[in-house]
Protein backbone atom coordinates (compact mmCIF):
# COMPACT_ATOMS: atom_id res chain seq x y z
CA UNK A 1 0.00 0.00 0.00
CA UNK A 2 1.68 3.51 -0.68
CA UNK A 3 1.15 6.59 1.42
CA UNK A 4 -0.74 9.34 0.73
CA UNK A 5 0.93 11.48 -1.95
CA UNK A 6 0.95 14.47 0.52
CA UNK A 7 1.55 12.94 4.00
CA UNK A 8 5.06 13.77 4.94
CA UNK A 9 7.18 17.08 4.86
CA UNK A 10 10.10 17.29 2.15
CA UNK A 11 12.38 19.44 0.87
CA UNK A 12 11.24 22.06 -1.15
CA UNK A 13 13.71 23.46 -3.54
CA UNK A 14 15.12 26.90 -1.31
CA UNK A 15 16.03 23.76 1.32
CA UNK A 16 18.63 22.86 -1.19
CA UNK A 17 20.77 26.06 -0.97
CA UNK A 18 23.42 26.21 1.83
CA UNK A 19 23.75 28.57 5.23
CA UNK A 20 19.85 28.78 7.12
CA UNK A 21 19.59 32.23 8.72
CA UNK A 22 21.66 34.60 5.68
CA UNK A 23 20.30 32.08 3.51
CA UNK A 24 16.43 32.50 4.82
CA UNK A 25 16.58 36.68 4.66
CA UNK A 26 17.86 36.89 1.66
CA UNK A 27 15.51 34.14 -0.19
CA UNK A 28 12.35 36.51 1.89
CA UNK A 29 13.71 39.44 0.59
CA UNK A 30 14.22 38.11 -2.98
CA UNK A 31 11.03 36.69 -3.19
CA UNK A 32 9.29 39.99 -2.14
CA UNK A 33 11.60 41.54 -4.56
CA UNK A 34 10.14 39.55 -7.25
CA UNK A 35 6.29 39.77 -6.61
CA UNK A 36 7.17 43.50 -6.60
CA UNK A 37 8.94 43.04 -9.72
CA UNK A 38 5.49 40.70 -11.47
CA UNK A 39 3.30 43.45 -9.89
CA UNK A 40 4.92 45.62 -12.66
CA UNK A 41 3.39 43.98 -15.39
CA UNK A 42 0.39 45.82 -15.08
CA UNK A 43 -2.41 45.73 -17.51
CA UNK A 44 -5.46 47.85 -16.44
CA UNK A 45 -9.03 45.56 -17.10
CA UNK A 46 -11.88 48.14 -18.37
CA UNK A 47 -14.23 48.24 -16.23
CA UNK A 48 -12.30 46.80 -13.05
CA UNK A 49 -9.78 48.66 -10.64
CA UNK A 50 -7.89 44.96 -10.76
CA UNK A 51 -5.61 44.96 -13.05
CA UNK A 52 -3.66 41.86 -14.45
CA UNK A 53 -0.60 41.84 -13.23
CA UNK A 54 2.56 38.83 -12.60
CA UNK A 55 2.01 39.16 -9.33
CA UNK A 56 -0.10 35.88 -8.64
CA UNK A 57 1.94 34.05 -10.98
CA UNK A 58 4.89 35.21 -8.62
CA UNK A 59 3.54 34.54 -5.47
CA UNK A 60 2.85 31.20 -6.51
CA UNK A 61 6.37 30.04 -6.93
CA UNK A 62 7.42 31.87 -4.22
CA UNK A 63 5.60 30.25 -2.11
CA UNK A 64 6.30 26.31 -3.83
CA UNK A 65 9.89 27.17 -4.19
CA UNK A 66 10.25 28.32 -0.33
CA UNK A 67 8.44 26.66 1.43
CA UNK A 68 5.25 27.72 3.97
CA UNK A 69 7.00 29.95 6.46
CA UNK A 70 9.77 31.49 3.83
CA UNK A 71 6.79 31.78 1.76
CA UNK A 72 4.42 33.78 3.80
CA UNK A 73 7.13 35.82 5.54
CA UNK A 74 8.27 36.78 2.17
CA UNK A 75 4.73 37.90 0.85
CA UNK A 76 4.00 39.14 4.41
CA UNK A 77 7.35 41.49 4.16
CA UNK A 78 5.69 42.77 0.21
CA UNK A 79 2.53 43.64 2.09
CA UNK A 80 3.96 45.76 4.88
CA UNK A 81 6.56 47.18 3.33
CA UNK A 82 4.23 48.35 0.40
CA UNK A 83 1.76 49.89 2.93
CA UNK A 84 4.58 51.68 4.24
CA UNK A 85 4.97 53.53 1.27
CA UNK A 86 7.55 50.93 -1.01
CA UNK A 87 6.06 51.57 -4.63
CA UNK A 88 6.34 47.63 -5.59
CA UNK A 89 2.64 47.17 -5.88
CA UNK A 90 0.78 47.15 -9.41
CA UNK A 91 2.12 50.32 -11.38
CA UNK A 92 4.35 51.54 -8.71
CA UNK A 93 1.90 52.08 -6.20
CA UNK A 94 1.58 51.80 -2.60
CA UNK A 95 -1.28 51.79 0.00
CA UNK A 96 -3.31 50.90 2.69
CA UNK A 97 -6.46 50.09 1.74
CA UNK A 98 -7.91 50.18 -1.33
CA UNK A 99 -10.29 47.70 -3.68
CA UNK A 100 -7.67 45.69 -4.59
CA UNK A 101 -5.90 45.20 -0.77
CA UNK A 102 -7.35 41.94 -0.19
CA UNK A 103 -5.46 40.33 -2.48
CA UNK A 104 -2.17 41.14 -1.34
CA UNK A 105 -3.50 40.06 2.16
CA UNK A 106 -4.64 36.67 0.05
CA UNK A 107 -1.02 36.37 -1.70
CA UNK A 108 0.13 35.76 1.80
CA UNK A 109 -1.98 33.23 3.07
CA UNK A 110 -1.71 31.71 -0.55
CA UNK A 111 1.73 31.24 -0.20
CA UNK A 112 1.82 30.09 2.57
CA UNK A 113 -0.59 27.19 2.05
CA UNK A 114 1.52 26.50 -1.43
CA UNK A 115 4.37 25.87 -0.12
CA UNK A 116 3.29 23.77 2.85
CA UNK A 117 1.51 21.56 -0.43
CA UNK A 118 5.05 21.61 -1.80
CA UNK A 119 6.67 20.56 1.16
CA UNK A 120 4.57 17.37 0.96
CA UNK A 121 5.41 16.94 -3.00
CA UNK A 122 2.45 19.03 -4.46
CA UNK A 123 4.90 20.22 -6.57
CA UNK A 124 6.79 17.60 -7.89
CA UNK A 125 4.64 16.35 -10.61
CA UNK A 126 2.37 17.90 -13.23
CA UNK A 127 -0.77 16.73 -11.45
CA UNK A 128 -0.07 17.89 -7.94
CA UNK A 129 1.57 21.06 -9.22
CA UNK A 130 -1.93 22.24 -11.06
CA UNK A 131 -3.73 21.37 -7.17
CA UNK A 132 -1.96 23.46 -5.48
CA UNK A 133 -1.82 26.45 -7.88
CA UNK A 134 -5.27 26.23 -8.39
CA UNK A 135 -5.51 26.05 -4.69
CA UNK A 136 -3.84 28.82 -3.79
CA UNK A 137 -5.70 30.89 -6.49
CA UNK A 138 -8.66 30.45 -5.30
CA UNK A 139 -7.18 31.56 -1.69
CA UNK A 140 -6.28 34.71 -3.19
CA UNK A 141 -9.92 34.94 -4.82
CA UNK A 142 -11.68 34.38 -1.93
CA UNK A 143 -9.53 37.09 0.14
CA UNK A 144 -9.64 39.54 -2.65
CA UNK A 145 -13.10 39.57 -3.82
CA UNK A 146 -15.13 40.24 -0.45
CA UNK A 147 -12.52 42.86 -0.19
CA UNK A 148 -12.98 44.21 -3.18
CA UNK A 149 -17.09 44.29 -2.96
CA UNK A 150 -17.10 45.81 0.18
CA UNK A 151 -14.42 48.72 -0.41
CA UNK A 152 -16.57 49.45 -3.85
CA UNK A 153 -19.89 48.49 -2.58
CA UNK A 154 -20.37 46.51 -5.41
CA UNK A 155 -22.94 42.80 -4.90
CA UNK A 156 -21.44 39.68 -5.59
CA UNK A 157 -22.20 39.65 -9.40
CA UNK A 158 -20.44 43.06 -9.99
CA UNK A 159 -17.60 41.81 -7.58
CA UNK A 160 -17.18 38.76 -9.60
CA UNK A 161 -17.67 40.36 -12.73
CA UNK A 162 -15.03 43.05 -11.72
CA UNK A 163 -12.26 41.04 -9.74
CA UNK A 164 -12.59 37.39 -10.64
CA UNK A 165 -14.00 36.52 -14.11
CA UNK A 166 -11.82 38.58 -16.47
CA UNK A 167 -8.81 36.83 -14.62
CA UNK A 168 -9.85 33.19 -15.06
CA UNK A 169 -8.28 32.57 -18.24
CA UNK A 170 -4.79 34.34 -16.99
CA UNK A 171 -5.35 32.52 -13.76
CA UNK A 172 -5.14 28.91 -15.82
CA UNK A 173 -2.17 29.91 -18.08
CA UNK A 174 -0.19 30.52 -15.06
CA UNK A 175 -1.40 27.47 -13.21
CA UNK A 176 -0.28 25.58 -16.12
CA UNK A 177 3.16 27.28 -16.75
CA UNK A 178 3.89 26.63 -12.96
CA UNK A 179 3.01 22.90 -13.47
CA UNK A 180 5.75 22.82 -16.61
CA UNK A 181 8.59 24.85 -14.41
CA UNK A 182 8.47 23.38 -11.15
CA UNK A 183 8.57 19.53 -12.22
CA UNK A 184 11.29 20.32 -14.34
CA UNK A 185 13.27 22.26 -11.73
CA UNK A 186 13.13 19.07 -9.60
CA UNK A 187 13.49 16.76 -11.96
CA UNK A 188 16.92 18.79 -12.83
CA UNK A 189 18.18 18.70 -9.32
CA UNK A 190 17.45 15.24 -9.15
CA UNK A 191 19.58 14.68 -12.46
CA UNK A 192 22.41 16.88 -10.97
CA UNK A 193 22.62 14.77 -7.43
CA UNK A 194 22.41 11.46 -9.35
CA UNK A 195 25.96 12.58 -10.87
Amino acid sequence: MTSAPLALPRPVLADLLPGERVRDAALVLGAAGFVGLCAQFSVPVPGSPVPVTGQTFAVLLAGAALGWQRGAAALLLYAVAGSAGVPWFSDGRSFVGGPTYGYIVGFILAAGVVGWMASRGGDRTVARTIVSMTVGTVIVFACGLPYLMASADLSFTAGWNAGVGPFLVGAVIKILLAAGLLPTAWKLVERRESR
